[in-house]
């Protein structure tokens, strides 16, 4: 399918199944994400609502079927004031619509629309073992900015997690 036909919007509470699907689809392959168990609609609704605030929008990519495909949130990097121009990014994308740009399309947007969100600096947290994530944000100008190792037991395996940053705006 095209890229024009998908349209990339904020989320609506319609939506959080679909998101807590492509949430929950990621688990497994312990790649993308610290949760162990499968998460519920019912527990992110808190999440959910967090993220009506302008400055920490939940933004979804939808096909032409209005089907939730990939969905990207600004989440709040440290709750003092001081921090509320930098914000943590998180991108996830439905199995079946991996390798299809999609992920490259939200972070754009992102990176385009963060000043207007009051947003001066975007990190990303990956696990080390993650290459195709480190690989997509450093292709958007991400830095590594910070290597926590071995902070994460992922099925007693222990991983690393790595900060990557980039300002946005001056």
């Amino acid at each position: 399918m095209a890229d024009e036909a998908f349209i990339l919007r904020d989320a609506t509470e319609a939506d959080l199944p679909a998101i807590v699907a492509i949430y929950n689809a990621t688990i497994p392959g312990r790649m993308v994400t610290a949760d162990l168990e499968p998460v519920t609609v019912d527990s992110r609704r808190a999440w959910f609502a967090a993220h009506q605030q302008p400055s920490r929008p939940l933004w979804v990519l939808s096909d032409s079927t209005c089907t939730v495909r990939a969905w990207l949130s600004f989440d709040t990097f440290y709750p003092r004031a001081a921090y509320d121009g930098t914000a943590m990014i998180a991108i996830y994308v439905d199995p079946a619509c991996r390798r299809a740009g999609h992920g490259r399309r939200l972070l754009q947007s992102a990176l385009d629309r963060a000043p207007s969100l009051g947003l001066h600096t975007l990190l990303g947290y990956i696990f080390g073992h993650n290459e195709p994530s480190l690989r997509l944000f450093s292709a958007y100008g991400f830095q590594r900015w910070a290597h926590l190792p071995r902070v994460a037991v992922l099925d007693g395996v222990e991983r690393d997690l790595v900060i990557v940053g980039r300002r946005v705006a001056p």
